[in-house]
């Protein structure tokens, strides 16, 4: 896909997002908005994947230790083909596949469940090490909050991933500044964060989060790289292209109303009528 085929395909996650905490009446938009463009270039170019093979032993994965964050990956999901997007409206509802935190016992295409900060991380670095074991080619991927790095299993978990020199291992940090309580800095900084990784014998690139060239590279640099396990540090906006939710600490965990659904799914009604223009 060329860029502006992702950047309309990451529009399209984030009215996924907003239709899906809509309807459950719950849920966590801002994280979810802030890793649109990780969720569209890792599942429209970076990912070896097969939805219509979903449990395919030799298919890339990814873990979102951030579980809170899925509803941004069930909307890529859902337009890469793994279910209908029109599912996305029963996120979170009784019954569902769609829960608030990903069950890999309800939807094929989950590679790990995931809630509790942290652990999903760890479950990540199983399966690369598991990888390695059988001698298999498939890549590892784990996204991951910067809230979630005041977790002492994280540092644990990255000692081992460095020291095992898990070179099939990719994280990706959701760097957007803000968690539930307020800023990440004034909570628990775990900046510097990049000398962090570093530290624990991680390469480390640090992008803007929103830009798919910086995207692509970083992923291309981490396939390259051998002998250590990479970290992507991608800075990015909280809430991104909606207007009230950008940077708001307020919009981590709560839904829109009707009148504030409207005018976020008016202001990415724009930006998908200012991509139709550039396509033109």
């Amino acid at each position: 896909m060329n860029n502006l085929e992702l950047k309309k395909t990451a529009n399209k996650v984030r009215e996924g997002i907003i239709t899906g905490v809509y309807s459950a009446k719950a849920g966590h938009p801002g994280g979810s908005l802030s890793s649109a463009e990780i969720f569209t270039e890792l599942y429209f170019e970076e990912m070896h994947i097969n939805p219509e093979k979903p449990c395919d032993p030799d298919r890339d994965r990814l873990v979102l230790s951030k579980g809170h964050a899925c509803p941004g990956m069930y909307a890529a999901m859902a337009l890469r083909g793994y279910f209908p997007i029109e599912e996305m409206k029963t996120l979170r509802h009784l019954g569902s596949r769609l829960q608030g935190h990903p069950s890999m016992a309800l939807l094929p295409g989950v590679d790990m469940s995931t809630g509790s900060l942290g652990q999903g991380f760890s479950a990540a670095i199983g399966m690369a090490l598991a990888g390695r074991l059988n001698r298999k080619s498939y890549r590892v991927y784990s996204l991951l909050g910067d809230g979630e790095l005041q977790e002492g299993e994280i540092w644990e978990a990255a000692m081992f991933a460095g020291n095992q020199k898990l070179d099939n291992l990719c994280a990706i940090i959701d760097n957007n500044d803000l968690q539930i309580d307020g800023r990440v800095e004034d909570v628990n900084d775990p900046n510097p964060i990049g000398q962090k990784f570093e530290a624990f014998k991680f390469h480390v690139i640090e992008i803007d989060g929103h830009d798919f060239d910086q995207l692509r590279a970083a992923f291309k640099e981490a396939r390259e790289t051998k002998g250590q396990p990479t970290v992507i540090i991608a800075h990015t906006v909280k809430g991104k292209d909606v207007s009230f939710m950008e940077n708001a600490v307020g919009w981590h965990g709560k839904a829109p109303n009707e009148e504030q659904y409207k005018v976020a799914m008016a202001d990415l009604a724009r930006i998908d009528e200012k991509l139709a223009k550039e396509e033109a």
